[in-house]
């Protein structure tokens, strides 16, 4: 069974090393890896204890009710869309088993904001191609379940589901999962139905392009660079100020890095500060509970809230599809798509009113919010299914499937720099950086930690610990540790994309309301037609989408696109 999620050692590009289990010298055969990884901070504190990492663990996903934020919850999962846009372990290894050949060890990411985990290598690849429809352009698309009434619901719709394996795979286990590049973004239905909506978005330009008289032979990539480019400057401008500290991220996007990776002529690499410990930040976000559409909300037509438990179960790597079955039995039911019912409404995760769009207000007000950041996970995050690491068909201890004490026990296989030690790196680069206090890390939920653990955790912190902690601190926003670190990864990673709005200083959107504003509001409102009611189609108020093949442009009539225009380059 693979263990996704999981690395037995990583790649270290500035000391050429493996660091896991036993650190030892990188292998000629990993050092020629076009991905690695790198260390911003190399620690040296003793790493933290089993007891310690068990009592955080316990304490973070401890049960109490989930209390709003200022963020829509749909960000929670784009969050989650990008970080698999970042780095992916392929690794095929039984859970629990030491690397003993490092050729076992294989990285499916580039350190790039570029989608990649949607377009793969592209619709030349041989293995790729079975992602593109006929004409090697546009995505393939799946079509959902007939499921129960409301209208809607019972029809089967194109276009609203990703393309599953179904009879394609001769394993069962995996027939329910979706054919995209990246299967972990079937791992819950938030980030399944994300990945679908950059999907669509990708085919509605496409549409757009060829209908502005773009050559065939040029489309796709055309259309390729014209979806990273909107989503980079998405990410820029309306999803990194709402997770960093503002001042922040301008202050990086504006003057640069100082932190990681200055000399911009090295090979971009992905630091494991980022990705063990900064950008876990999303866990602290998600929800036990949403309102998710008309039949899965408060006063919906099934009456019932979408569970964090059906987002895992409505999904082919972490479950199996079906209402009322065992999530972590893959085989159990009867249906092999999406359920109708279950497709998501968007204008319960984005907030359309506030970006101009008031006829877009969800039913009853319903517009869901993320958990604030802060040390604290919402309590079913301590029992995840085990489809979501890769342990279907394993005993796994009931520890190892609380997503807190996961990560933590992460943090000490690759040798994390402490917080304080990070801290004081970056304060020595950046002013006015301070390291956070004893009291400050302890706050008024600990108390229940003996001396000893207590003693241990303000001398030695584990950084995604004390990044979570310090946003607390910053009204629910990554401060100038955990910021930095995201704000400068996430520059990084443009900067270093094929395809990038760092390189071309006279790029402007042109799919959003002017030319310096695009928003996830504004992708969902060219991936859906909310005229067809595609943006939230189990709603009775809304118009009632129309079955098509998925293969059929959508908006083959849209307008063309304007041309960037050539004003002075952005600062």
């Amino acid at each position: 069974m693979t263990r996704r999620h999981e690395r037995r050692f990583y790649y270290l590009a500035d000391k050429r090393e493996m660091r896991g289990e036993v650190n030892r010298p990188a292998t000629q055969s990993e050092r020629e890896r076009s991905f690695r990884f790198s260390e911003i901070v190399a620690g040296t504190t003793p790493a933290p204890s089993d007891a310690l990492i068990e009592a955080l663990a316990q304490v973070m996903t401890a049960a109490g009710a989930d209390v709003d934020s200022h963020i829509p919850a749909g960000f929670t999962y784009l969050g989650q869309f990008v970080d698999h846009d970042l780095t992916r372990d392929v690794t095929n290894i039984p859970f629990g088993t030491p690397v003993t050949t490092p050729d076992l060890l294989a990285q499916g990411r580039s350190p790039a904001i570029d989608l990649d985990s949607v377009y793969g290598a592209g619709p030349g690849d041989p293995h790729d191609s079975i992602f593109y429809a006929t004409d090697g352009v546009r995505l393939k698309l799946g079509r959902t379940q007939e499921s129960t009434p409301p209208p809607v619901a019972n029809l089967a719709l194109d276009g609203f589901d990703m393309p599953r394996k179904g009879a394609t795979t001769a394993e069962p286990l995996e027939a329910r999962m979706a054919q995209i590049p990246d299967p972990r973004n079937d791992e819950n239905l938030a980030v399944g139905q994300t990945h679908l909506a950059f999907m669509r978005f990708h085919n509605r330009v496409c549409d757009r392009l060829a209908g502005a008289g773009t050559p065939s032979a040029m489309l796709f990539e055309q259309a390729r660079e014209m979806v990273v480019k909107h989503y980079q400057w998405m990410l820029r401008s309306d999803f990194l100020p709402r997770i960093v500290d503002p001042a922040i991220v301008d202050d990086v996007f504006t003057y640069g890095r100082k932190v990681f990776e200055v000399d911009a002529t090295v090979t971009p690499t992905m630091p494991i500060e980022f990705s063990v410990a900064a950008y876990r930040l999303g866990h602290s976000m998600i929800r036990d509970k949403y309102n998710w559409n008309a039949v899965f909300s408060a006063g919906g037509a099934i009456g019932d809230l979408g569970t964090l438990d059906n987002l895992f179960r409505f999904s082919g790597t972490s479950g199996n599809l079906n209402p009322g079955t065992d999530v972590n039995n893959p085989l159990e039911g009867t249906l092999e798509r999406l359920p109708t019912n279950w497709v998501a409404d968007w204008t319960r995760l984005y907030d359309f009113v506030t970006d101009g769009t008031p006829e877009l207000a969800p039913e009853k007000g319903q517009l869901n919010f993320t958990r604030p950041l802060d040390i604290r996970l919402t309590n079913p995050l301590a029992n995840l299914p085990l489809g979501s690491f890769g342990g279907r068909g394993t005993t796994v201890p009931a520890m190892e499937r609380n997503l807190a004490f996961r990560n933590l026990v992460r943090g000490r296989m690759v040798g994390l720099a402490t917080g304080q030690e990070v801290a004081a790196h970056i304060a020595t680069l950046v002013p006015g950086v301070k390291v956070l206090t004893a009291a400050e890390i302890l706050g008024n939920d600990l108390g229940g930690l003996s001396q000893a653990l207590r003693d241990e955790l303000t001398t030695a912190t584990p950084l995604w610990f004390y990044i979570l902690r310090e946003a607390g601190l910053n009204s629910g926003r990554l401060g100038a540790v955990g910021g930095r670190i995201v704000a400068e990864t996430f520059h990084r990673a443009i900067e270093g994309s094929r395809i990038s709005i760092l390189r071309d200083p006279y790029f402007r959107p042109i799919f959003g309301p002017d030319q310096n504003v695009f928003r996830m509001t504004d992708l969902l409102k060219i991936a859906y037609d909310a005229t067809r009611g595609e943006i939230r189609p189990l709603s009775p108020n809304a118009p009632r989408p129309a079955p098509r093949p998925a293969a059929q442009p959508a908006l083959s009539a849209a307008p063309p696109p304007t041309p960037p225009p050539t004003s002075p380059p952005r600062t």
